[in-house]
């Protein structure tokens, strides 16, 4: 259980529930009755209606004030008007805790947004904790209390997941789906509209719930960032694992054609960094999301980051074989000791790679599998040892001897291991007596959605084994700066931050041009400055490779065309800096994400970023690690090995720049909108940002 000090132990496990609203006539008070006798909840019931008549069996009051008892929640189901009317009187009774099933709130539009406001606002007032509206409540499978209309399913198996919905219908679909797979369920909930306490709360609540070892997710959109935040921290410092499935996805591939990080960054991207940065998996479907909490519910954090299999199933093995580095799954060799072992007790005709096929040798002698798993096992790169045999789902198709030798062997190693079919099936009561009868370990149906659940129970066991902890997400930014409105203050204002720049000098008419460039031998970049233009080459204000000869007379020109084009705005003079020639360009850019804050992407500049839409993220603050990490993960990474004959970039110290522009992304307090560096010029350990810009928020 919970510990009784968190804040909503008593709202998650009453000792009394007021039905308010209950009626023979209602189909939600038949499906509330029926489940509070499916799960044999030992609490006390009372029934509140305007008759205050029995229902059901359970004894009826007026009003809530009229019970003679303490009530622990009050499980709210009237109509929308007669909420308010039902939340003064539970508070007046002193029931400190409402879940509210009734919907016609933010669901449906303005005026709902309004009323669900009010109630919110009421609750507050009354000192009320508030669950929905909305919402189809909750099942505490493993204390047996059903605050809800999701049905039981039955027969319960022993407690293993949490499933929280921001969906009713998923959760209950969710709920039966676990079961299908023998994976018991401790706590199912449907969120509602989340009005007061958020799925961030409910995770919170979680991470301290002893018979939850892992927490599935389904959510269409955080609620509460901050709060969702700290759980995760919470449930990594627990090793409870997160596995999140969120729909609402967006296509950030169509947004990659502008070389611009508001446009690169699109929120699923973001979204998809954050979960990476707190050590939550993310899932893509509803399948995944069940097996991999099922997985690592039995499995906990994986000792090492390697997968072992072996089969009797030559087909099984190649499939994995085939499939397993799409999911992430590596399969080491077997070590020279391990080798040595398995030709002691295979046949000539089995081999010593993994996959191993173990033939049908083990048909007739089934203690095959108590020899091999051992040896298996005792590879230290192994943290998962997957066996692939089906278990029956009927009468004949048993082997009770291989059964019970795997049995036998996976209960005497200390590697976890998993069961596996070649198919995906639903496992019924046949199979869940073969499962106890011969002691096997987890089992899971299907190879794709063993290796898919494996290579998220791996790489989040990686996370738990970083030597540091990531850094906390700023989600907010506090400080203020002056405004940098044009380019020359951006790369002054990031060179002061330790973000190397191309010398620029400023001139402001054709005979200072002339005379700066004549310090000068090699082509020269001209470019407009100005604070009212952001995009210089769409107005004509950019010229490069400009003979230094030539320098007042290109000024002139371009300063020509700029006032034709945009004769409204301000024009401070034009920026001379040498060309730059050779080397790798890169984007390094800071934007504002509406519910994460900061976050920064980091990709190759240029026309590149057209050409490989070739972006990686990461909420702010980075570290070198992170840093690394991003650049690591760009497809493009080998890039930085050397370019074109160029010397090899010096990923140290590119690091440390990439640091230094989110860092000073956040000291540009909370007007920033974006900052990008494009280009970051990167030849070996010569980096310098060629360009600058800032976006403030009014201007986003």
């Amino acid at each position: 259980m919970t510990s009784p000090s968190h804040p909503l132990a008593r709202l998650f496990a009453p000792r009394s529930v007021a039905l308010v609203g209950a009626t023979e006539k209602s189909v939600w008070t038949t499906l509330i009755v029926r489940n509070f006798r499916d799960f044999g909840y030992e609490g006390a019931l009372y029934a509140v209606n305007r008759n205050g008549v029995d229902t059901f069996g359970i004894k009826g009051y007026r009003s809530c004030r009229d019970i003679p008892e303490p009530v622990d929640v009050a499980f709210i189901f009237v109509p929308v008007d007669a909420v308010p009317d039902a939340l003064a009187d539970a508070a007046a009774a002193g029931i400190r805790n409402v879940t509210i099933l009734t919907s016609g709130y933010a669901e449906t539009g303005e005026e709902g947004r309004r009323r669900q406001e009010a109630l919110v606002t009421q609750a507050n007032d009354l000192g009320v904790t508030l669950w929905g509206p909305n919402s189809l409540g909750y099942n505490n499978v493993e204390a047996g209390i059903p605050v809800s209309v999701i049905p039981a399913v039955k027969p319960f198996l022993p407690p293993a997941i949490a499933i929280l919905s921001q969906s009713g219908a998923t959760a209950a679909e969710l709920a039966e789906y676990a079961q299908g797979q023998n994976i018991g369920t401790s706590f199912v909930a449907a969120t509602g509209n989340e009005a007061q306490i958020s799925l961030a709360d409910i995770i919170d609540y979680l991470v301290d719930h002893d018979a939850t070892k892992a927490i599935a997710v389904f959510a269409e959109s955080i609620r509460n960032p901050a709060a969702f935040v700290r759980a995760a921290g919470r449930a990594r410092d627990k090793a409870k694992p997160i596995i999140i499935l969120k729909i609402g996805r967006s296509d950030l591939a169509t947004q990659v054609a502008q070389a611009h990080t508001g446009s690169l960054v699109g929120d699923d991207a973001v979204f998809d960094a954050v979960c990476r940065r707190l050590g939550v998996i993310r899932v893509t479907s509803t399948e995944d999301l069940i097996n991999t909490a099922g997985l690592l519910a039995a499995t906990g954090p994986l000792p090492a980051a390697g997968m072992s299999f072996l089969s009797i199933s030559g087909g099984a093995c190649t499939l994995v074989a085939d499939a397993a580095e799409g999911f992430g799954v590596p399969l080491p060799a077997n070590d020279p000791a391990t080798v040595t072992a398995l030709r002691g007790v295979l046949s000539d005709l089995g081999s010593t790679l993994n996959p191993l096929d173990i033939t049908g040798a083990a048909m007739r002698d089934p203690d095959l599998f108590a020899r091999v798993i051992p040896l298996l096992a005792a590879n230290s790169q192994v943290g998962l040892l997957g066996i692939g045999i089906a278990v029956p789902t009927m009468p004949g198709q048993s082997l009770p001897p291989a059964l019970t030798a795997i049995g036998r062997a996976t209960a005497a190693i200390k590697t976890p291991s998993v069961l596996v079919g070649t198919c995906g099936k639903s496992l019924n009561d046949y199979a869940r007596g073969a499962i106890a009868e011969h002691g096997l370990p987890h089992v899971m149906t299907g190879i794709d959605a063993m290796l898919r659940a494996a290579g998220h129970a791996l790489w989040w066991s990686g996370q738990l084994k970083q030597a540091a902890p990531p850094p906390a997400l700023a989600l907010s930014m506090r400080a203020d700066t002056p405004r940098l409105d044009t380019e020359r203050a951006v790369l002054d204002f990031l060179a002061a931050k330790g973000v190397p720049g191309v010398p620029q000098h400023l001139v402001r008419n054709a005979e200072e041009a002339a005379n700066i460039a004549v310090g000068f031998t090699a082509p020269l970049a001209l470019k407009i400055l100005s604070p009212d233009i952001a995009h210089k080459t769409e107005v004509g204000g950019v010229r490069l490779n400009v003979p230094p000869g030539e320098a007042a007379t290109v000024f002139t020109a371009l300063m020509a065309d700029v006032a034709r084009a945009r004769p409204d705005a301000r024009l401070d003079g034009v920026i001379i800096a040498p060309m730059r020639n050779g080397g790798l360009e890169m984007l390094v850019g800071v934007r504002r994400d509406p519910t994460w804050g900061p976050v920064i992407a980091v990709g190759f500049g240029g026309v590149l970023v057209e050409v490989l839409a070739d972006v990686a993220t990461t909420p702010l603050p980075v570290d070198q690690t992170q840093a690394k990490a991003l650049l690591k993960s760009l497809r493009g990474a080998r890039l930085l090995d050397g370019f074109r004959g160029g010397p090899p970039a010096d990923i140290d110290r590119l690091a440390e720049i990439i640091v230094a522009i989110g860092d000073a992304a956040l000291s540009l307090g909370a007007g920033l909108a974006e900052l990008e560096v494009n280009p970051l010029r990167v030849a070996g350990a010569e980096i310098e940002a060629l360009d600058g810009l800032v976006v403030w928020q009014e201007n986003a």
